[in-house]
């Protein structure tokens, strides 16, 4: 009957969506977001590279959150020909990293206590524009802990701490890829060159893994999914370990380069700040697929939506 045929499917809205932990969590993000970039754009204003990154991080996180929140309560996401758990659990990782590094920046920039060069007002609305960036970061770090794998559990892959660690495999390699444009003189030796390879060929694999998942489209491997990924990131590790023992040589030993900070470097424009922040990071990376490797040896997940 019609009655029957109106029932059968369920109800369209999923209250879920909003009612959950995760649903609260995802309307304080698009709150909190939308507050920030509404005080900046208002009042506290934003200038140079810094200001326009920390104004697309809170823009396209509060929109692409925007997307998530409408998709699940209109059951909308199930029409969608991707692995939904998977792309959820990678968006609010990339968000908590784009979240903190614009909560860090904007206030590092662009606050100061007293009202001279600006004016109260101004200071003021920056302060506010601050905290509530802290509270966008927070509020994505709850979404990546309510959502995460829980020991033994069969799970999406994003979700893992394997999963979750690509985000941030990801992420790191895109901090080394802005120091390394900035004047880091890379191109001076071919063992330094060879680290730049590393640096790439390890983003676009971390990528790719990232981009199976979320498509879902892990069943077209020839190998199981989890066997490829732990291959991957054993040969990562062994590149990246290269990479931490060549890097510092050729830029630090005083045959190649220089040990210490050279006095006619100006602030800002000075390659050694790059090299430096280069060799940091290539550091951080290792030891996150290091962890990685270990953490991929007892997951267990599904490979499709």
């Amino acid at each position: 009957s019609a009655e029957m045929m109106e029932t059968s499917g369920g109800p369209y809205l999923n209250i879920a969506a909003v009612a959950s932990p995760v649903g609260v969590a995802r309307l304080l993000q698009v709150a909190f977001g939308c507050t920030t970039f509404s005080l900046v754009a208002h009042h506290g204003g934003f200038s140079a590279a810094y200001g326009a990154f920390c104004m697309f991080v809170w823009c396209f996180c509060f929109a692409v959150t925007i997307f998530i929140t409408t998709c699940e309560f209109t059951r909308l996401h199930s029409c969608m020909s991707i692995s939904w758990g998977n792309f959820t659990a990678a968006f609010a990782m990339l968000a908590t990293l784009m979240s903190v590094t614009a909560a860090v920046i904007y206030p590092l920039y662009f606050v100061q206590f007293d009202c001279h060069p600006i004016s109260c007002k101004v200071r003021d609305f920056r302060i506010a524009a601050s905290v509530f960036a802290g509270l966008l970061f927070i509020a994505y770090v709850v979404e990546v802990f309510l959502t995460r794998a829980k020991p033994g559990q069969v799970t999406n892959y994003m979700a893992t701490v394997s999963g979750l660690l690509k985000i941030v495999q990801a992420f790191v390699a895109c901090i080394i890829f802005g120091a390394l444009v900035n004047d880091s003189q890379y191109s001076n030796y071919v063992a330094t060159q060879w680290c730049v390879a590393v640096y790439s060929f390890c983003f676009v694999m971390t990528v790719v893994v990232v981009a199976f998942s979320v498509t879902g489209r892990t069943a077209m491997l020839r190998c199981p999914f989890e066997r490829v990924v732990v291959i991957y990131t054993f040969m990562a590790i062994l590149m990246y370990v290269s990479a931490a023992v060549i890097w510092p040589v050729f830029c630090f030993d005083s045959k190649y380069g220089s040990p210490w900070r050279p006095f006619q470097c100006s602030q800002g424009k000075c390659p050694w700040d790059s090299q430096l922040v280069i060799a940091i990071f290539t550091y951080v990376n290792l030891v996150l697929y290091i962890v990685d490797l270990a953490y991929s040896q007892r997951i267990r997940f599904v490979s499709h939506p």
